[in-house]
């Protein structure tokens, strides 16, 4: 009954976004469309400058979720609380303001994380799908999970080199295949547009 009602908000909440979306102006979509893939089209030429506009963005965005936990320390009922919240926004400030100072160093780090981080979810990933052979589904999963720890043990393989261009690699395939949905998206409400209006008319 739960899994019934939940399943029929997400619906509601789902037919509100494609109400929200299909409201707005296709040329506008179109228009941020071939923004995102231009960004992303000059990232990727220019892979180490986005490497290094990706760190920028992980520094800021570390300096204001800092600043977030020192505002809650003043907020906690308790000493003990409010020393935690606070060292710990002076951690991710101090983090920040580090990887902005020297963004290659900082690209350099986040990139040994991240190989890491993809070789052992392709090994969850592996053992979860061998954990349900009997579904239909996990040769599929078993593929993906190759493919994510394959990846990782690239990266790993070519560091500390591959911390000036992965980053940025990652950010212009991401500019680009958002650019390309929201292209789809714009092409396909304005194509909607037109066959009203023919119909209309």
């Amino acid at each position: 009954m739960d899994t019934t009602m939940e399943q029929a908000s997400q619906r509601l909440r789902d037919q509100d976004t494609l109400s929200d979306i299909s409201r707005l102006k296709p040329g506008w979509i179109l228009a941020f469309g071939i923004l995102l893939a231009v960004l992303g089209a000059f990232a990727l030429a220019s892979v180490i400058t986005a490497t290094i506009a990706s760190v920028y963005f992980v520094a800021i965005s570390m300096v204001i979720a800092g600043a977030a936990h020192m505002v809650m320390a003043f907020q906690a009922k308790s000493f003990w609380s409010g020393s935690t919240w606070f060292l710990t926004g002076i951690f991710y400030s101090a983090a920040g303001l580090l990887a902005s100072s020297n963004p290659l160093l900082a690209a350099t780090g986040l990139t040994l994380l991240l190989g890491i981080a993809l070789v052992a979810s392709g090994i969850v990933r592996l053992v979860i799908a061998f954990q349900m052979r009997s579904g239909t589904a996990w040769g599929w999963v078993v593929l993906s999970a190759l493919i994510t720890a394959l990846l990782g043990i690239t990266v790993l393989s070519q560091w500390p080199a591959s911390g000036l261009y992965v980053l940025g690699t990652f950010l212009s395939i991401d500019l680009l295949f958002t650019g390309a949905s929201w292209l789809a998206l714009g092409s396909a409400l304005l194509s909607r547009q037109i066959l009203s209006s023919l119909v209309q008319a």
